[in-house]
């Protein structure tokens, strides 16, 4: 059990007043943990302190070589004034994956939970009342050795912070446009495209970057070897409904094991409908749309949960997925886990952990 020591801000920010402005991602709490890991000492000092900037070296090797990971899960008001997370632990559990990959030092996963639980405790009053909005949550670790060599490095910061952040969907559940990318590739097995690190969210820039310059919002990528077997969007996974059984990518080291794409399969399962996690091409996709067999398409991830695609562009070919509306089972999807993570559904799943 961690040990934590408390420094609390003298000085309190403002916290937002228009709960429906909070954006995404660029408003901060007071207050941030933090805990160092030195080789022969292990993970030491935990703390909470006042969210500020704080000091590394030039040379600091995160900076150089980009041995990073982070995580990021959500903490939800409920009608009744109490907080609760959503599998808090599988992200932990995914971080020591990462890590692993990265050759960056495991920590111990009930450690970071009582972190967790500490932080937001302390920050608590930050958490948005407003339907809809939540408190993002972004663990990270980063190496922080002053030394211009490629090698594991030996002091360590991990890091949350936390971000009050509005409703994914302020107009409504509207399906999102996709381009399908076909000349660079994201991740490759035996790569790094299961672990969460930031050279994966690199790589995938440049394919977004064309997919805005043809006005769509995101991009999916194929695989990194023949580019034809779908892997995942940027920054979710994706799944397809053909012939009535939803179809997604298997887990085979190249695709981030989504946590809400594990538990999308899991209600699905639930309620009987069939699942498939397997390769499959593009083209399939194509033909599924072609002989009126692909109903939906829709992508699973923490910011958005279920994200309905309406229109799916690949090479010169674009396919609008159910007349650009959202499904029934995509509906089924976001109103079943929203539900249980804001408290409005029964949590028969026992996924949800309280604060």
């Amino acid at each position: 059990m961690l040990n934590i020591r408390y420094e609390l801000t003298k000085t309190p920010k403002a916290k937002p007043q228009d709960e429906t402005k909070l954006g995404f991602g660029h408003i901060f709490t007071d207050h941030m943990f933090v805990m160092d890991y030195i080789t022969g000492k292990g993970w030491h000092d935990a703390r909470i302190v006042p969210y500020e900037d704080f000091r590394i070296s030039p040379a600091a090797m995160c900076l150089h070589y980009g041995q990073t990971v982070f995580e990021g899960l959500k903490a939800y008001r409920t009608a009744s004034g109490d907080i609760q997370f959503f599998r808090p632990i599988e992200n932990f559990k995914r971080m020591n994956v990462s890590n692993d990959r990265l050759v960056i030092p495991r920590i111990d996963e009930q450690d970071c939970l009582q972190a967790l639980h500490a932080l937001v405790e302390v920050d608590k009053d930050w958490v948005p009342h407003t339907d809809g909005a939540s408190l993002y949550i972004r663990p990270f670790i980063i190496s922080v050795d002053p030394f211009l060599g490629v090698k594991p490095a030996d002091h360590y910061m991990f890091f949350i912070i936390l971000s009050p952040s509005g409703a994914y969907y302020e107009t409504g559940l509207n399906p999102v446009s996709i381009y399908v990318e076909s000349k660079y590739v994201r991740a490759v097995r035996g790569g790094m495209g299961f672990a969460k690190t930031g050279g994966n969210y690199a790589a995938s820039l440049i394919g977004q970057d064309e997919a805005h310059k043809q006005n769509y919002s995101q991009v999916l990528w194929l695989d990194g070897v023949e580019q034809k077997y779908i892997e995942e969007v940027g920054a979710m996974n994706i799944m397809f409904v053909i012939d009535g059984e939803v179809v997604t990518p298997m887990l085979q080291g190249s695709i981030l094991p989504g946590i809400t794409r594990k538990s999308a399969l899991d209600v699905c399962r639930a309620k009987g409908i069939p699942v498939s996690e397997r390769r499959i091409t593009i083209q399939e996709v194509a033909d599924a749309y072609d002989n009126g067999k692909l109903s939906e398409v829709f992508g699973t991830g923490t910011a958005a949960v279920i994200s309905p695609v309406g229109h799916l562009k690949w090479n010169d070919k674009v396919m609008t997925i159910n007349n650009n509306e959202i499904g029934p089972i995509s509906q089924m999807l976001y109103d079943t886990m929203t539900g249980i993570q804001w408290g409005k559904i029964e949590d028969t799943f026992g996924w949800v952990e309280k604060l």
